[in-house]
């Protein structure tokens, strides 16, 4: 297996991580959360599992 390629892109001027690995890009969670909450992004990160939304597509 190929090792995964890391990158970052620039968003509303915040970095965040991209890891590309076979065809598919992964994006950092806790970048994406850090432009919403700076100081506790994990507190975002957690609203975010809790909703129906969620829950279904891990689901899937």
């Amino acid at each position: 297996m190929k090792k995964p390629i890391k990158a970052e892109i620039i968003v509303k001027q915040s970095k965040i991580g991209v890891i590309h690995v076979g065809n598919v890009d992964y994006l950092s969670l806790t970048d994406l959360a850090k432009y919403q909450n700076s100081s506790d992004p994990s507190l975002t990160v957690k609203n975010w599992l809790r909703r129906v939304s969620a829950i279904d597509y891990i689901d899937i």
